[in-house]
């Protein structure tokens, strides 16, 4: 609600149905707009290039006790698994090993990674701030009521984006690294992986979770401009849900049901929190429309 109220103190006038005009009052022009906009973007990315460089002056114990987290037995994810094990009887779900090396092949693999890992971490910190910037540019442009309809968007996607982000560090890249690790065509083979290869997965993973957490918000958008109805998400709650199950499956290679079914349920939990997002849209526009209709 903070947020939304220094947007207001930016000088655009909240009893104007559109937005445009510059603090002196007259009308902004496109190359005005631009330029607003050229700003708003440097200091997104000037917010991202601040984390990075502060990640990567303490990239060593980032790296150490963050970035290889997931790939030794102790994690946080593993030992939850260990105690699902305990309680389901089922003992190939409990961690007890990673057999597993990495290893950097090109001479410049260490650098160019430490610079990879700051940049992520800085995207994930300031995705907040920078996510404010732009929509600081797209509000003045809604009418009022559109404004009403999208006041906390930028919480809700900075609290969506932040939580698919924790869920694809702990719990989806684990189950991944986890069964990638352990699965050999033959006992002679050693797996040794190249560095590139581990951040990737562990960045695919955690940055492709942060991005599918959007679904609410998705859902709150395409409802708002009438492509998607909630009758049509339940109709389709079934495909959905296959759907669901089908990219629980890719993102956890795993052939055990319970690690499918960690990744599947938060997503079926979104899908169902975005019909009853789409709902809500569809009775305001309902509403609005007899109010007219009454008056």
């Amino acid at each position: 609600m903070a947020l939304d109220q220094a947007f207001d103190q930016r000088g655009y006038d909240e009893d104007e149905d559109e937005a445009g005009e510059s603090s002196d009052g007259t009308e902004m022009t496109f190359l005005e707009h631009l330029e607003e906009l050229r700003w708003n973007l440097i200091r997104a990315f000037a917010s991202i290039f601040v984390f990075a460089i502060i990640a990567f002056i303490y990239i060593h114990e980032i790296f150490d006790k963050v970035i290889l987290a997931p790939s030794r037995p102790d994690f946080w994810a593993y030992r939850q698994l260990c105690r699902l094990s305990d309680l389901t009887g089922y003992a190939d779900l409990c961690v007890k090993k990673l057999d597993f090396q990495l290893q950097a092949l090109g001479m410049s693999d260490n650098f160019t990674m430490g610079i990879t890992i700051s940049f992520i971490i800085g995207l994930a910190f300031a995705f907040p701030y920078a996510f404010w910037e732009i929509w600081r540019f797209i509000k003045p442009g809604l009418r009022i009521t559109e404004k009403r309809a999208a006041r906390g968007a930028v919480f809700y996607v900075s609290f969506l984006f932040l939580t698919g982000l924790l869920f694809g560090y702990f719990v989806a890249s684990p189950l991944a690294i986890n069964f990638l690790a352990n699965w050999q065509l033959s006992p002679e083979i050693k797996n040794q992986y190249d560095i590139t290869s581990y951040i990737s997965i562990l960045a695919t993973l955690s940055l492709g979770c942060a991005l599918m957490f959007q679904m609410p918000m998705i859902a709150f958008v395409l409802s708002k401009v009438g492509v998607l109805t909630p009758a049509f998400m339940r109709t389709f709650r079934k495909h959905a849900w296959i759907v669901i199950l089908i990219v629980a499956g890719i993102i956890t290679p795993s052939p055990d049901v319970y690690s499918q079914l960690l990744v599947a349920f938060p997503l079926v939990i979104l899908y169902e929190i975005s019909i009853l997002v789409s709902a809500s849209i569809q009775r305001a526009r309902l509403k609005e429309s007899q109010e007219l209709m009454n008056s």
